[in-house]
């Protein structure tokens, strides 16, 4: 190759690099935006329960209607209902709410397959990114419902977790729904985890597992009892550090 040909190829790949660096520039802007966009939405929405579960669940099984049940419960105590705005145990905590006098609210992510939007939301996001969707989870929830489901809700529990185990967010309920599908994790925590002493005794007592309804409601009240479902200063700067 001579010189004129590598000062040639020098030049594309400069401008090559530069529409790179644009492109990534624009792709922070959208993430801001979608920050920006949700929480301007869902600053009003308090106190509210976030709902996670599969999204394979159909509108017959037992599961479905049993977050259904949950959802209405919760929004007929006041609390606002936000999921994933999908389809299965999704689209059973908004359908729930929506036919409460709280807000349904749906945090939509695009998916190559799964996620469709259902038609139960009073409050319809959308994001293209899945750590701006899961910041919404945390930030406006006041306590976390967790149906049995596949890779993404584990994850979303774990998520929680460990925001609350390293105090990166307030100690608000995380209530595991469904005592036998949940039964080998809660004891792999305690034989694996405890027993290896890679998590403290108390870490243990960050979840509960809770199946009837009025009870999931009971032990939220019970945990605000004491305060207010609105976050302190403190925990608001929290919010800001995750």
């Amino acid at each position: 190759m001579n010189e004129k040909e590598k000062a040639f190829y020098a030049q594309i790949e400069a401008a090559e690099t530069t529409v790179g660096r644009a492109a990534e520039a624009w792709r922070v802007f959208g993430i801001m935006s979608e920050f920006v966009e949700a929480t301007d939405r869902l600053q009003s929405v308090c106190p509210a329960v976030s709902i996670f579960g599969s999204a394979r669940l159909d509108e017959r099984d037992p599961l479905y209607q049993l977050v259904e049940k949950i959802a209405r419960k919760l929004s007929d105590s006041g609390f606002a209902v936000i999921s994933g705005g999908g389809p299965g145990a999704m689209e059973a905590a908004n359908r729930g709410a929506f036919a409460g006098p709280s807000p349904s609210v749906g945090l939509n992510i695009e998916l190559p397959h799964e996620q469709k939007g259902n038609s139960y939301q009073d409050i319809a996001l959308n994001f293209r990114h899945f750590f701006a969707r899961k910041y919404m989870f945390v930030r406006f929830a006041s306590a976390y419902v967790v149906m049995p489901g596949g890779f993404g809700t584990l994850d979303e529990l774990m998520e929680v977790i460990t925001l609350v185990q390293t105090q990166k967010t307030a100690r608000i309920p995380i209530i595991l729904v469904g005592r036998d599908f949940w039964r080998g994790l809660v004891e792999w925590f305690r034989e694996q985890l405890l027993g290896a002493k890679m998590i403290n005794p108390e870490d243990l007592e960050i979840v509960q597992v809770i199946d009837d309804p009025d009870e999931i409601v009971a032990a939220i009240f019970r945990h605000y009892e004491t305060r207010s479902f609105t976050a302190l200063s403190a925990e608001q700067a929290l919010l800001l550090n995750l």
